[in-house]
């Protein structure tokens, strides 16, 4: 089944990473340079190749055969591990997996942080393959699309990372709870931040509130704010390459020394020296 779905995924990757299946990406990467990115609520089968992922100061490693589940928008380091690489992404949504919750067994391990793996079994290879079909099959997408989305769920929930993906349904789970915090700290990104009021938001204590946010994100509420701040400067300094004072300031630094300082240290190299890398390398427009 591995193969078909490597065939598949070769044939109908597009740059954009879309399909005409609502939810479905696909990817193929030819390159094994670190990315710095935000993730997304995603399952991620690969197909071929693989890819190591650094979460504060956890390591996750997928290959070929294997899965990733993120339950969070969280900031992140990646680099895959060969090229090209193949892989195949669900969206995961939370209108999907909460009605499967009253059916599913309770799991029998607590929930980690927000991102796990897994050797993907023979059931939910077969899943991913017919709905990977479909995309020969348009006529059959809007009936059966859904069905097999609900199945590939399903057959996560029951799962070893099942408790994982159930934080995404539960009202009151951690990754709800937190999700408001990350969601906050995302938007005002530059702002000082304030851990009583983010406490409040959660409706936890404080310290309650920095214990659920590390075990979702592996990292302190300033920690992931830094990462934010960072990885928003590397986009801005694309389009401003020169003032790199101005994109500091931007994000929420004072200090131009220690912008430079911390971008360095997470990117290894300084902003204007890694933006003009990046210029360089980007694709030209038609």
């Amino acid at each position: 089944m591995l193969n078909e779905i490597r065939d598949l995924i070769a044939a109908h990757a597009r740059p954009d990473l879309r399909t005409p299946v609502d939810g479905l990406l696909l990817s193929r990467v030819d390159d094994t340079e670190p990315e710095h990115s935000l993730t997304e609520p995603l399952l991620v089968l690969m197909a071929q190749g693989g890819k190591r992922l650094l979460l504060g100061d956890r390591v996750f490693e997928y290959r070929a055969g294997q899965f990733l589940l993120v339950t969070a928008a969280l900031p992140v380091t990646g680099r895959f591990l060969a090229a090209p690489s193949l892989g195949a992404g669900l969206v995961l949504r939370p209108s999907a997996i909460a009605p499967l919750l009253l059916e599913a067994p309770a799991p029998r391990t607590p929930a980690g942080p927000a991102i796990a793996t897994g050797d993907a079994d023979a059931d939910l290879l077969d899943a991913v393959t017919r709905l990977l079909r479909l995309l020969d099959r348009p006529a059959d997408v809007p009936v059966l699309a859904p069905l097999i989305e609900r199945e590939i769920l399903w057959r996560l929930l029951t799962g070893p990372c099942g408790a994982t993906l159930r934080q995404i349904g539960l009202a009151d789970s951690s990754l709800s709870l937190v999700g408001r915090a990350i969601a906050r700290i995302r938007e005002n990104y530059a702002e000082p931040i304030r851990i009583a009021e983010l406490a409040r938001l959660c409706g936890l204590s404080a310290s309650a509130f920095h214990r659920h946010f590390r075990a979702v994100t592996a990292m302190s509420p300033l920690q992931f704010q830094k990462r934010i701040r960072l990885q928003e400067a590397r986009s801005l300094l694309l389009a401003r390459p020169d003032d790199v004072a101005g994109v500091g300031h931007l994000v929420g630094y004072d200090s131009p020394s220690q912008f430079s300082r911390e971008y360095r240290r997470l990117f290894g190299a300084p902003p204007g020296r890694d933006a003009a890398r990046l210029r360089a390398s980007a694709p030209a427009l038609p």
